[in-house]
């Protein structure tokens, strides 16, 4: 049978949604929710201390201290130089100056560009811009539980190779890259490496000082603090090109007027990232392995995608078969339980997910893909209860499939 919008396969229209039930969030690799500890710091700058931090007055030399505090704290997580830290609009503005800032800056030096086949689209729509630059681009394959081969990285560096982009952890399946490797490998050779950690930093901890990289992005959305802001630590002697020009804010690495609010809030979600991060992760990787457990135990012909030994603990990525995964989707939206396929940057395409399709997995195996992702909220009564709406829709979903 077709249904009534694709024209494809019968999809379930479900019910409306029971409005006494309680909502579970399982989609915190998407976005996070501020914390109201965040918030509190935020208000003050959309109301009293309004001022524009590039004035000289009383006013704007209050946000600009504002921002200068928000700088040490994000720097602190990183174990930075506060000057390290220039503030951006969001990771996906971090991702792309870094590719782009860094290639323009080194573009006398080599026009070679590696980036692995499962980053974020901010680094390969970057990269395709810089292809469509003149620049020679390599996406670095994967194995079928995406991770990068060291092995085939060192062959693939060339004498004109300036820039190598691997994100520390995908946000799609949770797997952790070994970023430490790739920079101790690199750390003597003419070229810089940046990592897109925005889905990493709320779990995995980055000590510059230590770890042999020149770029990292990050956004405050997904640490719990406001959307619209992020930051690129950009190694002290680093060359960048900026990609925002105007008044020269950020040293001139990232022109605008700041977005003070914002950026107090991200300085805020950094610093109380630092304090409770290793808890957060321990309760939370508890959690998930408890999920997947229960659902792996109540249904069959269901295969978890990622690096077991190197997964972040909130991100538990299924492939269900016999299963339409929008048709999932709506059916758990109405039971209550948000949750995505993948990267919510991709939300609403036909084709199926580049990380799937880079891990080796046909259509047919990633039509029922189903991405659950936990947070510091998420509760043990909200995982039991998920566990049960899960099955009743994917049961429910079976018994109509056309497969």
């Amino acid at each position: 049978m077709l249904d009534n919008l694709s024209g494809n396969r019968y999809i379930a229209v479900p019910k409306a949604m029971d409005k006494t039930m309680n909502r579970i969030y399982l989609d915190y690799a998407a976005t996070t929710p501020v914390d109201p500890e965040v918030l509190d710091t935020m208000l003050p700058f959309f109301k009293d201390r309004f001022g524009n931090p590039s004035s000289g007055h009383g006013k704007g030399q209050e946000a600009l201290d504002a921002i200068e505090s928000a700088r040490h704290q994000v720097a602190a997580l990183f174990n930075a130089k506060p000057h390290e830290i220039v503030f951006t609009g969001s990771g996906t503005e971090a991702d792309n100056l870094a590719l782009w800032g860094a290639a323009h800056a080194l573009r006398d030096h080599g026009n070679h560009v590696i980036v692995s086949a499962i980053e974020h689209s901010a680094i390969l729509k970057s990269a395709e811009f810089l292809e469509e630059s003149g620049w020679d681009v390599t996406r670095l394959s994967v194995d079928e539980n995406g991770m990068i081969d060291l092995d085939e990285f060192e062959r693939i560096i060339r004498p004109d190779t300036v820039l190598l982009s691997v994100m520390t952890a995908n946000n799609e399946v949770g797997t952790i890259q070994p970023i430490e490797e790739i920079g101790a490998l690199l750390w003597d050779q003419n070229l810089l490496v940046h990592t897109d950690a925005v889905q990493g930093v709320g779990y995995l901890e980055q000590d510059v000082r230590a770890l042999p990289v020149d770029m990292i992005s990050i956004s405050a959305h997904k640490i719990y603090g406001p959307k619209g802001t992020g930051a690129l630590f950009i190694r002290e002697g680093t060359p960048i090109s900026s990609l925002i020009r105007g008044g020269g804010q950020e040293k001139g690495r990232r022109s605008g007027t700041h977005n003070v609010a914002g950026i107090a809030g991200l300085g805020k979600a950094c610093e109380m990232l630092k304090d409770m991060r290793q808890e957060n992760a321990d309760r939370i990787r508890n959690l998930r392995d408890h999920l997947e457990k229960e659902l792996l135990s109540r249904l069959d012909l269901i295969r978890v995608n990622g690096d077991k030994n190197h997964r972040l603990p909130n991100i538990l990525h299924l492939s269900i078969e016999h299963i339409d995964g929008e048709a999932m989707l709506r059916h758990l939206d109405v039971e209550g339980i948000a949750a995505s396929s993948g990267s919510a940057c991709a939300s609403g395409s036909d084709e199926i997910s580049h990380v799937l399709k880079a891990m080796g997995r046909s259509k047919k195996e990633t039509e029922g893909s189903l991405r659950l992702s936990l947070g510091k909220h998420t509760t043990d009564e909200e995982i039991t209860e998920a566990v049960n709406r899960i099955e009743k829709v994917i049961k429910y979903l079976r018994s109509l499939s056309s497969y």
